[in-house]
């Protein structure tokens, strides 16, 4: 019985290696490879995907220091732009006082003109008004000192001799 039992377990055992070796090569032929396929297939879209993170994330870095370089253009562009507005100001108000102080001589200028021009004519005035009187006042001398002829023949002589012909 023992070398039926031998012979038996030799029997299962061969039948059961050439199942186990026909289930290897069937499931090596319908199974593992679209198993491998499918692990290989994910291993690939890992490293895709990990490829593609490492590209977004060094592209991330040239955007964040490219708009640092825009950030840092920008700074400098305002404070140009700002400098350049403050000398346009200045300049402005300098031109505009000078303007002014131009204007404000011309017109003290003009009123000082004006002032002597006015003057003059005061003077003027003054002179004609004083000659007026003066002459009225000689009138009225000569008048009373020609009222009698004794006087006229007198004045008429002195004045012969200061004249020089």
């Amino acid at each position: 019985m023992e070398k039926l039992i031998n012979e038996f377990s030799f029997g299962l055992f061969f039948w059961q290696l050439l199942i186990f070796i026909g289930l290897v090569l069937l499931l090596k032929k319908y199974a593992w490879k679209p198993i491998l396929d499918a692990v290989n297939e994910r291993e690939f879209s890992i490293r895709e995907a990990l490829s593609s993170a490492d590209n977004a994330r060094k592209e991330m870095e040239s955007l964040n220091e490219d708009n640092q370089r825009i950030i840092k253009e920008a700074r400098s562009e305002r404070e140009s732009l700002l400098k350049e507005a403050r000398n346009t100001s200045s300049k402005i108000i300098e031109e505009a006082k000078q303007a002014a102080k131009i204007s404000a001589d011309q017109s003290i200028k003009q009123a000082q003109e004006s002032i002597e021009s006015e003057k003059r004519a005061a003077i003027q005035e003054l002179k004609t008004q004083v000659a007026g009187i003066a002459i009225q006042m000689a009138e009225k001398v000569l008048h009373s000192e020609l009222d009698d002829k004794d006087k006229q023949n007198k004045l008429i002589e002195r004045l012969l001799k200061e004249t020089k012909l």
